[in-house]
């Protein structure tokens, strides 16, 4: 079921008229639907019941306190990257031992924080940062869980900016030389060899890629046997895709089967990082049309959001369907719907076919739920969106639009430049 739906030529989330929310929060604003946030929980988590697994959310697309809090409330862990998504998953409530380290540039202060905090598992991308660890682990008398994110040089076949499993992106450590860094790591007092990690990309639209990189990884952990070392923990990151515009992603029953197809006679517990496919096309950014205007070559809607509300269009050229809130029945027109950044690549869409708005009048730019806000910025000194959640027929303001004070927050002007 859609949550996101006209009624009477209204849109709603759930029960709630989005109209009704823009006109008491303002705009821009980005509006999540609680029902179906758990719908896409419960369909992704249930798709892998009969094994061991658990479903840690990738937070990076969406890290919302009360977000992440949903998904920890029905059993659900998160994949973290940062000290700052530490400290957010811990304060939304989630279980450290369900919290998964990922990323290529954890500092010695964020794995010491995530050490004493007691996590799952740091996903390990070099020596350097293995040797970081180990310290870290010895200095606290502790025994740090460790995997490995190995780079099986698979074709996700998505945007280049996202790939992540290529042997020439910054991320992970060739699969070929993967034993090498595990003996290494069995000989440091500070180190539990705990499990293996994989992550090929994101918005993949194919199970295909996921099976490909699978078949690598399970050589990878005969090898490991191979040596006698043990693992009881395989991480497949994440990186499903959702459906922005004409994209026919899998279910997440499909790519469920063929992961245990692969796995079956493993005795492993399995570890997943869904993200955008749980958050995306649960949250649109709600928008106000300002101006129109009409050049020799073209129409534009100038509306109140920007690219540093929403910077997909303009760092991927991604599509985001647009529609107005409330359904005006006039012809659609060519036009380009742009932001008041002063850059030309703040746009949402060029050249889109869309109902002719006038100004006063809201917009939803859809599946704007992963990557939306969690990308946002205050470029050009603009104070960041609120964020609401919807539940059945009422709305929580779950995160309050940013102040102009909030803009200054932490600045200082030295005193020499007060004295001149």
């Amino acid at each position: 079921m859609n949550h996101f739906v006209f009624k009477e030529k209204e849109l709603y989330c759930e029960d709630v008229p989005l109209r009704t929310i823009a006109e008491a929060v303002g705009t821009p604003c980005y509006i999540y639907s609680a029902a179906t946030l758990l719908r896409h929980f419960k369909a992704f988590d249930g798709a892998f019941s009969g094994i061991r697994h658990l479903t840690c959310f990738s937070m990076k697309s969406n890290s919302n306190l009360a977000v992440i809090r949903l998904f920890a409330s029905e059993g659900g862990g998160v994949d973290i990257v940062s000290g700052g998504e530490l400290y957010r998953a811990l304060k939304a409530g989630v279980c450290p031992d369900k919290i998964v380290y990922s990323g290529v540039g954890k500092t010695a202060d964020d794995l010491a924080s995530a050490l004493e905090a007691g996590i799952l598992m740091f996903n390990l991308e070099s020596y350097q940062e293995m040797s970081t660890l180990n310290e870290a682990a010895l200095r606290k008398g502790r025994k740090a869980p460790v995997a490995f994110r190995v780079n099986p040089d698979v074709d996700p076949k998505t945007h280049p900016y996202i790939s992540t499993g290529l042997k020439k992106n910054k991320f992970g450590i060739g699969i070929t030389e993967a034993v090498s860094y595990y003996k290494a790591a069995s000989e440091l007092g500070g180190l539990h060899i705990a499990g293996v990690s994989c992550h090929i990309g994101s918005q993949l639209t194919m199970v295909s890629p996921f099976v490909d990189a699978l078949k690598k990884v399970k050589d990878l952990l005969g090898a490991l046997e191979d040596e006698g070392i043990k693992i009881q923990i395989l991480d497949i990151g994440g990186g499903l895709g959702i459906t922005y515009n004409l994209e026919e992603p899998p279910h997440p029953g499909e790519y469920a089967d063929a992961v245990k197809r692969e796995l079956s006679s493993m005795n492993l517990t399995l570890v997943l990082e869904p993200g955008r496919v749980l958050v995306g096309n649960a949250g649109v950014l709600v928008t106000k049309v300002l101006y129109t205007k009409k050049t020799a070559s073209k129409d534009f809607f100038i509306v109140d959001a920007a690219m540093n509300d929403l910077v997909r269009p303009s760092l991927y050229d991604s599509y985001h369907a647009i529609v107005p809130l409330r359904d005006p029945g006039r012809d659609k027109i060519k036009a380009d719907i742009v932001g008041p950044i002063c850059e030309s690549g703040d746009f949402f869409a060029r050249d889109r076919e869309i109902e002719n708005m006038r100004p006063g009048e809201y917009a939803a730019i859809m599946s704007a739920g992963a990557y939306g806000f969690s990308m946002s910025s205050n470029y050009n000194s603009r104070p960041r969106p609120a964020e609401v959640l919807v539940k059945g027929n009422e709305y929580h303001v779950i995160r309050a639009r940013e102040t102009f004070e909030d803009l200054v927050r932490g600045e200082t002007i030295p005193r020499f430049l007060l004295e001149r």
